[in-house]
């Protein structure tokens, strides 16, 4: 019962915030649309930041099971991180995923990079280039430090996205960008399969 009632309240304040925004989405409205009392919100999430956090905890594991999905298609494990990232940043032109995690989640819950999600991502990344370095696929360097700087620009990538007059045009060239300073810890003997493929969308 409390789950479904969980349940309820998460997918009426994500309609919600995707469709309003959540300044504009109030308590009241929230809590008639998933048919329950503003009680129930209080006792599950404890105020309105807290449901927000929920929406974002789920959106951000959808977009998690989709980055997976596009890193087991590459041919290589640099490769496989390398575009994750460049799919983590065009994510920002999806109105859900701007509106909520990119404008609204700053706004409410201050910098994302403190999020308990992000944290789980960077120990993540951090073991991935740890292993890539021990393969020699990555040049030798310390593998939290490499972690947050590629963690920061992708999510500054995304930030600038967001908030731009026409951002499929910030796009172009964010990822481009992105995969050029990315492409810096590559080793040279990896091929010049990867340099090229640095400099494009």
């Amino acid at each position: 019962m409390m789950e479904e009632t969980r349940a309820r309240l998460v997918r009426a304040a994500r309609d919600a915030f995707a469709t309003k925004g959540y300044a504009a989405a109030s308590m009241d409205d929230l809590t008639a649309a998933a048919g329950l009392t503003r009680g129930a919100l209080y006792h599950n999430f404890g105020d309105k930041p807290g449901l927000l956090q929920a929406v974002i905890d789920q959106i951000d594991a959808e977009m998690a099971a989709r980055l997976r999905a596009v890193g087991e298609r590459a041919d290589t494990a640099w490769q496989g991180l390398l575009d994750e990232y460049a799919a983590y940043i065009e994510m920002a032109l999806e109105p859900e995923i701007q509106r909520i995690l990119l404008r609204d989640g700053p706004a409410v819950l201050g910098d994302p990079a403190r999020w308990p999600s992000q944290n789980a991502c960077l120990e993540e990344v951090t073991r991935r280039i740890r292993a890539l370095v021990a393969d020699g696929a990555v040049r030798p360097v310390d593998p939290e430090a490499a972690a947050r700087l590629l963690n920061g620009a992708s999510l500054s990538a995304a930030l600038w996205i967001a908030a731009a007059d026409d951002p499929p045009a910030v796009l172009a060239r964010a990822v481009a960008a992105f995969r050029r300073l990315a492409g810096g810890l590559l080793e040279s003997r990896s091929g010049d399969r990867d340099a090229p493929a640095s400099a494009d969308p």
